[in-house]
């Protein structure tokens, strides 16, 4: 119930998002006030979602003994996440306080061959992907089905475990991406 509850809620945030997006196109309005809360809300529901899952696979709700590793592995997917939506976001901080006008999509491209080759292949691979909270919420529930369907917790603890991976993988590559870049320059 917990993952379908999940799905639901982040499906309910994506619609609201969308739906204040078209709303404020619509009518003209737009503001820095907006443009925050709606980073904020991307931010949250992220995190929310992977320390959610951590806390599942914790068995923070189950009749026996609380194993807080996977909670804190759980964390630590939600930290990577929250990190790699602040360091885009602190490119133009790092730019604005620079003197420097906003980047260009162009600037993100990796100088070098074999780091434009690296991108290209992760890009491929699409496994970033899997700590945003949309994607990470459908996954979470096919984790939980097939928990359902063992009677233990072990597919959501892989899961739990994979997700911290590549949210610290993806945290590392991401730094190194935009300190190879033009970004900063």
């Amino acid at each position: 119930p917990g993952a379908v509850l999940g799905v639901v809620m982040v499906q309910l945030y994506l619609l609201l998002d969308c739906v204040d997006g078209e709303v404020a196109r619509w009518k003209k309005q737009y503001s820095l006030g907006g443009v925050y809360l709606d980073r904020v809300g991307a931010y949250l529901c992220d995190a929310a979602v992977l320390a959610g899952f951590g806390l599942r696979a914790a068995d923070l709700w189950g009749p026996g003994r609380i194993d807080w590793l996977w909670a804190f592995l759980g964390t630590l997917a939600a930290l990577g996440a929250i990190l790699i939506k602040a360091e885009t976001d602190l490119v133009g901080v790092a730019r604005h306080q620079g003197g420097l006008p906003p980047v260009q999509e162009s600037a993100a491209e990796p100088r070098s061959s074999g780091m434009a080759l690296a991108r290209r292949a992760a890009a491929a691979l699409k496994f970033h992907r899997l700590i945003l909270g949309i994607e990470a919420s459908l996954l979470i529930l096919v984790l939980a089905i097939g928990d359902h369907i063992r009677g233990d917790l072990f597919l959501s603890r892989l899961g739990v475990a994979v997700l911290a991976g590549i949210a610290l993988l993806q945290t590392v590559l991401h730094l190194v991406s935009i300190l190879v870049s033009s970004r900063l320059r």
